[in-house]
């Protein structure tokens, strides 16, 4: 059936859009706010995009189960703690604790994690990637969504922000699992500090109020 072709096709990838953009001296995190259980959907403001570390010096965004990504959220800002400054060395360990513990190991996710010098992607399967050109995209409408950022990188005038969110406007017209109430964090580079203007905010003007708690349903 038509509906067991779409399960077949998705197998391991999991139902959201999380994108991060590096250009210039800034880097912009996108998530979406639809949360889906099967071809229903549950929540449309869900907040899937977070600033963790002691001073809200990394962005992390999330696709799959909500309290799984949440419990590896915890455990990520623990190796932070530990390894303060150096974000390849706290996701490794991470990734390794992931990949080995027998707890850890059952947790369904994928991580998405950018500071102001490292964009990485993290999975059960122990990979913690880097790409070349600090586009970064996760879940079902992630691969639409690199597309269009690697297409738009190179026009002048477009900052970090803007490619992010025109990337993910495109995502969200292909994926049926991605809708268009964006949470957007935006770090300047040269600081390392969260970028607390307005145009850093959701394009829903939601904040707080949509965060995603533990235990929502998440499609897969």
């Amino acid at each position: 059936t038509h509906a067991r072709c779409a399960e077949v096709f998705f197998e391991g990838w999991h139902g959201t859009t999380i994108l991060s953009v590096r250009k210039g001296e800034r880097v912009c995190v996108v998530g979406d706010g639809q949360v889906s259980m099967g071809s229903v959907v549950v929540k449309a403001n869900a907040r899937k995009v977070r600033r963790i570390g002691p001073q809200g010096e990394v962005l992390a965004g999330f696709a799959g189960a909500t309290s799984d990504a949440m419990t590896l959220l915890e455990r990520l800002e623990m190796k932070i703690e530990e390894h303060p400054g150096q974000l390849l060395r706290a996701c490794v360990s991470l990734a390794k604790d992931w990949r080995m513990d027998k707890y850890l190991r059952k947790l369904d996710a994928l991580m998405l994690v950018s500071d102001r010098n490292l964009s990485l992607t993290l999975t059960g399967n122990g990979d913690v990637l880097e790409t070349e050109d600090g586009i970064v995209g996760i879940g079902s409408g992630g691969t639409y969504a690199i597309a269009a950022a690697r297409a738009l990188l190179p026009i002048d005038g477009l900052s970090a922000e803007d490619i992010a969110r025109r990337s993910m406007e495109i995502a969200a017209d292909l994926c049926c699992y991605t809708n268009r109430n964006f949470i957007v964090e935006t770090i300047d580079t040269t600081a390392g500090k969260i970028d607390r203007s307005p145009s850093a905010r959701s394009s829903s003007g939601d904040s707080d109020k949509g965060s995603t708690q533990p235990g929502t349903p998440q499609s897969t």
